[in-house]
């Protein structure tokens, strides 16, 4: 395995971006294991742009203006419609026992969603994938598919963490009203900005 690629992919999941945000969201309003839940649909929502790198169509995203600016803005809405989900005191931060019955299934299709929607991954993985496949490789569709995989198991090791730091914190968070308010506006700014981001974003 390529230390490099290895190096490189921890720093890509590691940066702060809109799945580990959503994951720490769920972690502090619901608690560490629907943060599994979070993390898993977080994943699961690369699968799709691994696949579009993979068999090569992320390049036709990339060279379609009108398909691109579709999946972009429907990205801009969804994350618009999280940031004001965020800030309501009944959205995604509610903690409230009777309130936050949200299925594990509803938190993992949230965060497919979030990804599935980010034309930028399919472009970013498609630049991203082949640098690391040997120019001698037998089979070099294979080895991406591997890397891709080893890609995803980091992201859902890493988001696992995150949320699970979040959720040793979360009794102390839930005790102050003040500091609840505090993190609803900021994760819903967090939210508003990533949407704002990938709104003005170019191929």
């Amino acid at each position: 395995m390529d230390l490099a690629f290895l190096i490189t992919a921890l720093i890509v999941v590691a940066s702060p971006g809109t799945g580990v945000l959503y994951t720490l969201a769920v972690a502090l309003g619901r608690g560490g294991v629907a943060s599994v839940s979070a993390a898993f649909g977080c994943t699961l929502g690369i699968i799709p742009h691994m696949v579009a790198a993979i068999l090569g169509l992320a390049a036709l995203m990339h060279t379609s203006a009108v398909l691109f600016q579709i999946v972009k803005f429907a990205g801009v809405a969804y994350l618009l419609w999280m940031a004001w989900n965020t800030l309501k005191e009944r959205g995604l931060l509610d903690a409230q026992p009777e309130r936050s019955r949200l299925s594990h299934f509803a938190i993992a299709r949230r965060g497919v969603l979030i990804n599935i929607l980010n034309p930028k991954l399919s472009i970013f993985f498609l630049a991203f994938l082949p640098q690391f496949v040997p120019a001698d490789a037998a089979a070099p569709t294979a080895t991406m598919v591997w890397l891709a995989l080893i890609f995803m198991a980091m992201t859902f090791v890493v988001f696992v963490i995150y949320g699970q730091m979040a959720a040793l914190v979360r009794g102390r968070v839930l005790s102050s009203p003040v500091v609840m308010a505090w993190l609803r506006r900021s994760f819903a700014a967090a939210f508003a900005l990533l949407g704002l981001r990938l709104a003005l974003s170019t191929r």
